[in-house]
C-alpha cells in the first residue's frame, strides 16, 4: 500500500491525453498542486503530500506520458511547454475552479511551472510558486547569454561548471539510446542508484512505470531545451510570489544558476538546505514545513516569512534546540537562530532564564519558541525531554549542546566529587544530547546538525584546569568520532571552541582547594579578566551559525583560541611549556 492509495482519483482530458490526478485533503481549503520531475511520476511527492494534506487540498498529477497518464501521439512535439501549460490549466480548472492554486515543482516539474507563472494566460490561476531543482529555461538562456557576451574568468568558470553538471542533457538529446537504456539495464538499476547515491529511501517510489516514464520524458528535453536556450523570452517575469528552495549538494544544478533571479521574480524568498537533488524523498519534513509556511503567508496576504537574519534562507522554520540557553553563549546562540527565523527550544536548568530566552526569541524573529527546564547531567530527565520535544515540536534540525560549568584548581585539589560534577555536565550532558536527539535525527533520515561547545582548553593544557580541560577535550574527540559516524546520514557535527568570552560562567565557576571566601575572590577576579577581554558571546553565536552552514568540524572562535589551536598542531611543545605557568589568580 502506498501513501497515495487513500487519495481520490480522477481523469482530466487535455489536448488528446488523459491525465491521472490524485487528491488528498479537504477541497474547501487552499489547493496545492505538486508537479513532479524527470524521470519521476506523482509518487515522488507522496511523503510531502501526506504531510500537507492535513492543512491543504493537495493535488498531484502524472505529467503526460508518465505514470498512469497517457502519452501524446506522436511523441515528438507532444511535450512542449505550451502543451504542458494546457495540461496544468486543465487540472487547475478541474480541481479548483474559480480559485487560484499554489504551485510546487521539482526538477522538470519546476521547469514547466516557471512557464506557468510567467505566461499571461495563467494570470489569476496561480497564487504562489515553490521551485526546487529546476530553473526557468528562459532565465537559464539569459544567464548563459550574459556570460557569453561579457566573459570573465569567474563567469567562464560558472559556464563550464554548469556545463559539466548538465552532461545528462546532452545524452538525452541523442536518438534512441536513452529509450533503450531506460527500458533496459538503467531502468532496472535506477532504484538502487537513487538509494546508493542520493540516499533515497525505498517504499512506493519509484513505481513500475519508471522505464516508460523515462523514455517518454526524454522528449521534455528534446522539445524544449535547445529552442528556449537559443531564444529565451524577454517577458519571463513571475506574476506570483516565488519561494526558491536550493539543495546545496545538487549534482545537476549549480547554485550560481539562480544569481540575479530577483530581476525575474520580484517577490522572491530563498531557502537552502544541505541535501542532494531528490529532496521530495530525502527531506519531506523540511519541504512540507516551508511549503506550509509560504502558502499560509500568501493566503494571509503576507509577502514573506518575517525572518530577516543573515541566514533566514537557511534556517527559517527549522527546529533548533539549545542547552544552557538561559544566558551567555547559549542565549546568544538561541537569539541568532531566532533572528534567522528558526523555531527555538531554549533549555536550561534555570526555568526563569529559559523562559526569558524563549520570550525574547519570539520578539527577535522566531516564529515559535519554547522553554524547557532540565539538568543535562540527568539521564532520565534528558530522555523525557527528548520524547517531549519530539512529540510536541518535532524532530530537532539543529542541536546545540552548550550547557557547561567551570572548574579550576590543581589536580590534587580536585576531589572525586568535583570530577564527577564537571564530567556529568560538560561531558555526559553532551553525550545525552547527542545520543537522544542525534538518534532521532538519524532515524528520521533527513539530515541535521549537532554543535557541541568545547573550549580552547580542549587543546591547550593548563595546570589550573585539569578537570575542565579533560571534559572539553573529551567533547572535542566525541564530536570528531560522531562526525565520522554520522557523515553518511547527512548529519554534520561541529565542535565549537571559544576562548575567553565575556559570560557569567566565571561568576559561577568552582575553584577547588580554597575556602568560600577565597573562591569568591577568584571568581570576581576572573570575571574582571574576562570582562576586560570583553569578547561578546554574540560572536560565538555567529560562529555557530557559520559552522552549521558550512559544516565545519572544529571551530576555534576567539583569536587566542585560534592561536592555541595552531600551536597544538605545529608547536605543541610551546603549549606544554606555557601550561607550566601559574595563572595570576
Amino acid at each position: 500500500m502506498t501513501v497515495l492509495d487513500g487519495a481520490r482519483e480522477r481523469w482530466v482530458h487535455s489536448g488528446g491525453v488523459e491525465l491521472c490526478v490524485a487528491e488528498l485533503g479537504d477541497p474547501r481549503r487552499p489547493t496545492v498542486v505538486l508537479v513532479h520531475g524527470y524521470p519521476d511520476s506523482k509518487e515522488v511527492w507522496s511523503e510531502v503530500a501526506a504531510r500537507l494534506a492535513g492543512a491543504f487540498h493537495v493535488v498531484l498529477y502524472d505529467v503526460r506520458g508518465h505514470g498512469r497518464s497517457t502519452a501524446p501521439s506522436p511523441l515528438r512535439g507532444g511535450f512542449t511547454l505550451d502543451k504542458l501549460t494546457d495540461d496544468f490549466l486543465a487540472v487547475a480548472d478541474a480541481v479548483s475552479p474559480g480559485r487560484p492554486v499554489h504551485l510546487v515543482g521539482h526538477d522538470w516539474g519546476s521547469v514547466q511551472s516557471w512557464e506557468f507563472v510567467t505566461v499571461k494566460r495563467t494570470e489569476g490561476r496561480v497564487a504562489s510558486f515553490t521551485s526546487m531543482s529546476g530553473p526557468s529555461l528562459d532565465h537559464f538562456g539569459h544567464w548563459i547569454n550574459k556570460r557569453l557576451r561579457r566573459p570573465t574568468p569567474r563567469r567562464v568558470g560558472q559556464l563550464l561548471g554548469q556545463g559539466a553538471k548538465s552532461w545528462y542533457v546532452y545524452l538525452l538529446h541523442t536518438p534512441v539510446l536513452p529509450e533503450l537504456a531506460w527500458r533496459g539495464p538503467l531502468g532496472k538499476r535506477w532504484p538502487g542508484i537513487l538509494e546508493r547515491v542520493e540516499k533515497v529511501p525505498g517504499g512506493d517510489y519509484p513505481t513500475a512505470s519508471l522505464p516508460s516514464d523515462a523514455a517518454h520524458g526524454a522528449w521534455l528535453y528534446r522539445d524544449n531545451v535547445r529552442p528556449r536556450l537559443r531564444r529565451p523570452r524577454e517577458d519571463a517575469y513571475a506574476h506570483v510570489p516565488v519561494q526558491l528552495i536550493t539543495p546545496l549538494d545538487d549534482a545537476f544544478l549549480s547554485e550560481r544558476l539562480y544569481d540575479g533571479l530577483e530581476l525575474w521574480a520580484p517577490q522572491l524568498i530563498r531557502r537552502a538546505l544541505p541535501a542532494k537533488h531528490w529532496v521530495p524523498r530525502t527531506r519531506p519534513d523540511r519541504l512540507a514545513d516551508w511549503i506550509t509556511e509560504f502558502v499560509t503567508a500568501t493566503e494571509d496576504g503576507r509577502s514573506g516569512t518575517g525572518a530577516k537574519g543573515k541566514y533566514a534562507d537557511r534556517f527559517g522554520g527549522q527546529l533548533v534546540l539549545v542547552t544552557g540557553a538561559g544566558n551567555g553563549i547559549g542565549r546568544a546562540t538561541a537569539f541568532a537562530f531566532a533572528e534567522a527565523g528558526a523555531r527555538v527550544v531554549a533549555v536550561d536548568r534555570d526555568a526563569e532564564a529559559a523562559a526569558r530566552t524563549a520570550e525574547l526569541s519570539r520578539l527577535i524573529g522566531a516564529p515559535a519558541a519554547w522553554a524547557e527546564t532540565v539538568d543535562v547531567s540527568d539521564e532520565q530527565a534528558m530522555e523525557k525531554l527528548a520524547a517531549r520535544v519530539a512529540a510536541e515540536y518535532g524532530v530537532v534540525d539543529v542541536l546545540v549542546n552548550n550547557a557547561g560549568i567551570g572548574l579550576s584548581g590543581s589536580f590534587f585539589d580536585t576531589t572525586p566529587q568535583d570530577w564527577k560534577k564537571v564530567l556529568d555536565v560538560n561531558l555526559w550532558g553532551v553525550i545525552h544530547g547527542c545520543r537522544l536527539f542525534g538518534r532521532q535525527m538519524a532515524e528520521r533520515g533527513q539530515g541535521g546538525h549537532i554543535v557541541n561547545t568545547a573550549s580552547a582548553a580542549a587543546f591547550q593544557p593548563s595546570r589550573a584546569l585539569p578537570a575542565y580541560g579533560t571534559s572539553k577535550a573529551a567533547v572535542l574527540m566525541l564530536s570528531e568520532c560522531l562526525r565520522a559516524e554520522l557523515a553518511g546520514q547527512g548529519i554534520g557535527v561541529t565542535a565549537i571552541c571559544p576562548g575567553l568570552v565575556n559570560t557569567n560562567i566565571t561568576a559561577t565557576a568552582h575553584f577547588a582547594g580554597v575556602d568560600a571566601e577565597e573562591e569568591k575572590r577568584r571568581q570576581r577576579r576572573t570575571a574582571r579578566l574576562y570582562g576586560a577581554r570583553n569578547y561578546p558571546p554574540e560572536k560565538v553565536a555567529d560562529a555557530v551559525l557559520e559552522a552549521v552552514v558550512h559544516n565545519r568540524a572544529v571551530v576555534p572562535v576567539t583569536p587566542e583560541a585560534r592561536g592555541a589551536h595552531l600551536m597544538s598542531r605545529f608547536a605543541p611543545g610551546v603549549l606544554r611549556r606555557l601550561a607550566r605557568v601559574k595563572p595570576p589568580l
